[in-house]
This record gives C-alpha cells, sequence and structure tokens, in this order.
C-alpha cells in the first residue's frame, strides 16, 4: 500500500515559494515536490496539512491487478471462472485473417498486472495452440508483470515419451514453446518462444508432463468435481469398484479408489494395435454383481473404454459408469457411449462440447470453481495443495 511521503522529504526536492492557483503564497523555504498533488497537499483549507496527518492516512492508489482473458477455444467455462472471481473477463480481440493467420490485441491497460489466459489446446489443437502463444506474446508486449498460462486441457500431453523409434515427444515441444528462451538456453529452442511466467493445467496426461515446463507448474485434479457427484448418488461402498480402462492408468484410479473409502480396483488389461485402435484381452479383479466406475483422464474416440465396459458387463458388472476429465469426443465417440453399454458418462467442461455430442446418458460438471479458487491462490502466493 502506497502512502504520502511526510512534509519534509529528502529526496529531490524545488526549494521555493510555491503558490496555488488563487495567488496565495505556501511560504518561502518549504521543501515541495513539483507535482500538484504535493502542492495541494499544503493547501490552508486542505484536510491533509500536517505531516503527522499526511502519514497517518495512507491512501491506496493500486488497482486490483488481477486480470483473466479468454481465448476462443472454451469461453463458458472462462466466463464462469470469472464468475467465481467476481471479476469481469479483460477485453481481448481475436481474429483470424482469411488466410487463417491469428491476430491478437489486448484492448485495455496490463502494465504491471498479474495476467492470466484461460485457453485450453482443445480442438482445432494446433489452432488453439498458437492462439495461447500469440495471446501470451500481446501480453508480455503490453508489460504484463506475470503472465500465467491457464490450460483445463493440455493438447499433446499424449505424446510424452518414446515408445518406438523415430519419434518426436510433442509435449516436451509444446512446453518449450510456452516458456521463456534465454540468452544461453541451448540449440533446441532456436524459435523464439512465447514467454509464459506460470502455467496453471488440469489432469495431464501423465505427471512427467510437469518435468518438462522450465517454468512453475500448478497441477490441479478434476476428480475432486467427479467424486462429489458420485458421493451424491450414493452408492453402497460394498457394491462399488474402480477400474482402470488399462495398465498405464492403474495409478489414476488407485489414487480415486483411495478417494472412495478405499474402493476395490480392477484393471483392464488391454493391447493396442495402433493410434486410436484398441482391443481388450482380459481382466484384472473381481466386478460381478458391482457398480463398475471406469476411470481415465480424457475420452478421445472412445474405444478403450467402451471395449473395457463390454468386458465388465461379459464379467458380471450390474452397471458401468464412465468418469473422465477432458472429453475430446472424436468421432465416433458418441455413438460408441451412447450405444447403452454405460448407465452414466460423467465428463467435465475443460473442453466444450458440442450440441450434437449430447447424450441422455452424459453428465457435465463444471470445473469452474476448482480452477477459479486455484487462480485466486496463485494471484495471493497461497498453498494450492491444500484444496487438491
Amino acid at each position: 500500500m502506497s502512502r504520502r511521503a511526510p512534509r519534509h522529504f529528502s529526496c529531490k526536492a524545488v526549494v521555493a515559494p510555491a503558490t496555488h492557483t488563487n495567488g496565495a503564497a505556501l511560504g518561502a523555504g518549504k521543501p515541495v515536490l513539483d507535482s500538484p498533488l504535493w502542492r495541494d497537499s499544503f493547501s490552508p483549507d486542505s484536510q491533509h496539512n500536517t505531516a503527522s496527518q499526511l502519514y497517518r492516512q495512507p491512501k491506496s492508489i493500486s488497482p486490483n491487478r488481477l486480470r483473466l482473458f479468454a481465448g476462443t477455444a472454451n469461453p463458458a467455462l472462462a466466463h464462469e471462472v470469472a464468475c467465481y472471481l467476481g471479476l469481469d473477463l479483460g477485453g481481448i480481440k481475436i481474429k483470424r485473417f482469411a488466410d487463417g493467420e491469428i491476430y491478437v490485441q489486448v484492448q485495455e491497460s496490463i502494465r504491471g498486472c498479474d495476467v492470466f489466459l484461460i485457453q485450453p489446446t482443445c480442438p482445432p489443437v494446433n489452432d488453439s495452440l498458437m492462439e495461447l502463444l500469440i495471446m501470451i506474446d500481446a501480453c508480455k508486449r503490453a508489460s504484463a508483470r506475470s503472465i500465467t498460462a491457464v490450460m483445463p486441457y493440455f493438447g499433446y500431453a499424449r505424446a510424452d515419451r518414446k515408445t518406438q523409434g523415430r519419434e518426436s515427444i510433442a509435449a516436451k515441444l509444446t512446453a518449450n514453446l510456452l516458456t521463456e528462451a534465454e540468452g544461453n538456453q541451448p540449440v533446441d529452442r532456436a524459435i523464439k518462444s512465447a514467454g509464459a511466467d506460470r502455467v496453471l493445467a488440469m489432469d495431464l496426461h501423465s505427471g512427467q508432463c510437469v518435468g518438462y515446463f522450465d517454468i512453475p507448474v500448478d497441477h490441479v485434479y478434476g476428480d475432486s468435481v467427479i467424486l462429489d457427484y458420485l458421493a451424491s448418488k450414493r452408492i453402497s461402498t460394498g457394491d462399488l469398484v474402480v477400474v482402470s480402462p488399462d495398465v498405464g492408468g492403474v495409478a489414476r484410479a488407485r489414487a480415486f479408489a483411495k478417494k472412495l473409502n478405499d474402493a476395490p480396483l480392477a484393471i483392464v488389461d488391454k493391447r493396442r494395435s495402433s493410434h486410436n485402435v484398441s482391443e481388450v484381452m482380459n481382466l484384472i479383479g473381481d466386478v460381478k454383481d458391482k457398480v463398475a466406475v471406469l476411470v481415465d483422464d480424457m475420452i478421445d474416440t472412445a474405444g478403450t473404454i467402451t471395449n473395457a465396459a463390454k468386458v465388465l458387463h461379459a464379467e458380471g458388472a450390474r452397471e458401468v459408469y464412465a468418469c473422465a476429465t477432458h472429453a475430446v469426443l472424436s468421432p465416433p465417440a458418441t455413438a460408441r457411449l451412447s450405444s447403452g453399454v454405460f448407465q452414466e458418462v460423467i465428463i467435465t467442461n475443460t473442453i466444450p462440447v458440442k450440441t450434437e455430442d449430447h447424450f441422455p446418458e452424459l453428465t457435465v460438471l463444471s470445473v469452474a470453481n476448482l480452477l477459479g479458487e486455484t487462480i485466486w491462490r496463485v494471484y495471493n502466493a497461497s498453498s494450492v495443495q491444500s484444496i487438491l
């Protein structure tokens, strides 16, 4: 909080008989800063006419420095986050030229502000990512004090390792593009990167993606929202079993089961013949006469989770629920999910769901409150871990 300086100021001062607008002399030899605000404080009719009053009655001149801006990928979620925080979304102009190039202009002053850019890199992934990079660059050039890229969904996260020869690790490349390259960085950052100061991401495909960023990353989980919803259904603990649709998601399913009073865990052994094509082999665990809850971080074409549900029904499961944070829903996902194998499909709004992709069994939960609370804690330098 800023304070007005006391009358006898030690910095550079103009020692001269200052005059008010009405021509009255202030008295020679008084140190007066060369600014109207300082001169007015010595006015005979001013309520701050003594040094002690000037010091005891500080006045804050700093406005709220938290600024929220939304990209075009998920403006509805950004609006909900702003409502939670009691703020208005900042003015930003985003348009596309005829050749597909993206133009971004921040339409308000953000000099010295802490800026949060809400933009999931969801389909169209490349356009959403490029738009976020240009938004970061625009804010950096507008002299923002800090820039946080809020990515409810981080595209390219599945390309987080090499499983075959001559493959790229696109998750690492994407992380490099978001952070600022210093002059002594290695040659692999030949492209001048955007310059975000922090990343806020939700349910990354794997924990190792956090290590790809050379800036702080706040990684939050959407399972708390899904768990609250499942609790409202009052499913008996003895009837519940949490199922991982593949071996790679065991850690995620185990953590989910632990939060459900240590519910039993089952695993579907899946063999993938090619990208977006999966074949279920067998089931590890008992699901007979149980309510099975399939847990994954995302649903893309829904092949994995649908095949897992069919196996669960074949093994005697009474009901099957599908839970995922990110609903990419690439065709033919909607047809598979609405085929009758699921009692309910529970997702969140990290990615906007198209009207044509809605079906009766689909439930969309909002993560706006979780993101809003995290943004507020990051802005105030408070603990984020305590809300996870």
